[in-house]
């Protein structure tokens, strides 16, 4: 269910690069001049909501079943190693509701499940690393095109921040793709493969 989740985020994003490429693909004239007719902008604005609803939609969900799978994990790793953890199993789930400390907190304890999972074993960490900053930068990039997008008034950069969206939604891609592999490994390694799963 969580890498069925984390494909629907993923294929909603890939629309928010779709309707990106048709924005800019809109376009008509050079420089100064540029314009989009105004048929198309309606087209293009109905477009962008129908969008960004559906992409709500499947992140609210994938957020739900990913954090419950987090919440398990640390469970499982607290049962392994109980002085492995800094922090209560419950702020595998209050970590990510809380502001600023969301950006830094289910690393930590991903870090320390992950930690756990090698079970003493010298391990990469880039599974963890790759899904933690892919995930934080599409994150932050995507909030400030968003807020870009609704302060300004003139066309360029209402584009400029549509391509900064663009980036934010391809970084979400990765970042699902990361958070499956990372999920898949993590989980194999806590159920008592450890050392084979982090050699592969």
């Amino acid at each position: 269910m969580l890498h069925g989740t984390l494909t629907a985020a993923a294929a909603g994003d890939l629309l928010s690069l779709y309707s990106g490429f048709r924005a800019l693909s809109a376009v008509e004239g050079d420089g100064d001049f540029a314009f989009i007719p105004e048929d198309r902008w309606v087209t293009l604005d109905a477009m962008f909501a129908r969008v960004e609803a559906l992409r709500l939609l499947t992140v609210l969900v994938c957020a739900v079943v990913f954090i419950m799978w987090f919440h398990r994990v640390r469970l499982r790793a607290g049962m392994l190693a109980p002085t492995a953890f800094r922090q209560g199993p419950g702020w595998a789930i209050g970590g990510w509701f809380v502001p600023l400390v969301c950006l830094w907190m289910p690393y930590r304890i991903a870090n320390e499940a992950w930690t756990v999972g090698l079970r003493g074993a010298k391990g990469p960490f880039w599974p963890l690393n790759l899904w933690w900053a892919s995930f934080v930068g599409s994150l932050l990039l995507g909030r400030y095109a968003n807020a870009r997008a609704q302060r300004t008034e003139d066309l360029g950069p209402y584009l400029d921040a549509v391509t900064l969206g663009m980036v934010a939604a391809a970084l979400s891609v990765v970042a699902a793709g990361a958070a499956m592999f990372f999920a898949a490994r993590l989980t194999l390694m806590l159920d008592g493969d450890g050392n084979t799963a982090a050699s592969r």
